[in-house]
């Protein structure tokens, strides 16, 4: 039985964290390797982490602060709508696409009533043989299994494509009848993807989701459609903790994160938000994301200013992925930066500090740049 948290001390309890991720990208840039390529042929994505893998220590050798890219299957968030038969699209250079489904919400609905077999629906069973080719390829390691789902409402626009926002307006009760189908769907579908893994399906700790169309509903509508269903959702996976992904968020919406009981919030790419108004706006503890772009026009400087300004205003964790863009020589600094700021920040707040005293630290320019000109 799922229990809310205990919000007027969760942020406190929550206390401070950091990381320094990394994605398959990165080892894609190392080894000259198109994404097509990768996506499709087992032995090309082996050669990937075999060759990639010491590339990347090479380039980036803190290997206490800076994570690998683990070994898993080609990254394809739409598992799901391809077993129901959305076809994926390889473009040679670029991320997998897909074909919307579904011409109208009675349409979705018949479809949806139907029983699936995931496991052998779609490319399900190329991507497990896949996997099995990695795993026989690295033994000793465990083998991670990319080709899943998404949210409610995202998974409903995978589904429906435009039209998902005219329903919006124009069918809210009918869309209500189809995003319960489409719950009940990604549950079953999780439900084979928790097989794959060898995890329970309904995980008593806890259970996390992605939905960033949800982001796309007006406010006035969220209780209706799309609390409803992120709870579906999170009863077919969890017990515990509910985190969430949710992209492009306005700060209207952001009280809507503690009436589904979250426990903790990513808002990833967000130029709507900054930490001062999701603090303002809601108790729920959130990291805050640097995005690999905005090193670009980012001195050392002014990553250190921004990791410590996030903290000063609530952040409860600091991050950044080290993807393609990274891996020239001249950004390396900047992720040593970030390490040496967050590193500092925890230093302080474990010691007794306050996240004011962390906000001191910030220089005078970045007090004017975070957040009044940011991301500009």
């Amino acid at each position: 039985m799922f229990t809310a948290p205990e919000y007027e001390t969760l942020r406190e309890k929550a206390g401070f964290r950091w990381y320094v991720g990394s994605g398959v990208y990165a080892l894609l840039e190392l080894t000259g390797t198109p994404l097509g390529a990768y996506n499709l042929n087992p032995d090309v994505c082996i050669e990937v982490f075999r060759r990639g893998r010491p590339l990347f220590r090479e380039r980036f050798p803190d290997a206490e602060h800076i994570s690998m890219p683990g070994i898993a299957t080609p990254a394809i968030s739409y598992g799901h709508v391809n077993g129901l038969g959305s076809e994926l699209l390889f473009p040679e250079e670029g991320e997998v696409a897909h074909t919307h489904i579904y011409d109208s919400l009675e349409q979705g609905i018949r479809a949806l009533s139907k029983p699936v077999d995931f496991a052998t629906a779609g490319m399900a069973p190329f991507y497990l043989d896949f996997r099995r080719k990695l795993q026989d390829a690295f033994p000793d390691e465990r083998i991670g299994f990319s080709y899943g789902c998404e949210g409610p409402i995202t998974t409903a626009y995978e589904m429906r494509g435009d039209g998902l926002f005219y329903d919006i307006m124009d069918f809210p009760d009918l869309l209500g009848e189809f995003l319960e189908a489409v719950c009940r769907s990604i549950n079953e579908f999780w439900a084979f993807y928790a097989g794959v893994l060898g995890i329970p399906t309904i995980n008593p700790n806890g259970g996390g989701l992605c939905d960033d169309v949800a982001s796309a509903v007006p406010p006035r509508l969220f209780p209706t459609l799309v609390l409803p269903y992120w709870d579906l959702y999170f009863r077919g996976r969890t017990t515990g903790t509910r985190s969430a992904h949710v992209e492009d968020l306005r700060p209207e919406q952001l009280r809507f994160l503690e009436e589904i009981g979250l426990s903790s919030f990513d808002p990833s790419i967000s130029a709507r938000l900054d930490p001062k108004t999701i603090s303002r706006e809601s108790r729920v503890p959130f990291t805050w994301r640097l995005g690999s772009f905005h090193y670009l026009t980012m001195t050392c400087d002014d990553v250190q200013d921004w990791v410590f300004q996030a903290v000063a205003d609530g952040a409860s964790s600091v991050h950044t992925h080290i993807e393609a863009i990274l891996c020239e020589e001249e950004h390396v600094p900047k992720i040593d930066a970030f390490i040496a700021a967050a590193s500092e920040a925890k230093r302080m707040l474990d010691s007794g500090a306050t996240r004011a005293d962390v906000g001191a630290c910030v220089s005078p320019e970045g007090r004017r740049r975070f957040w009044g000109t940011w991301p500009d």
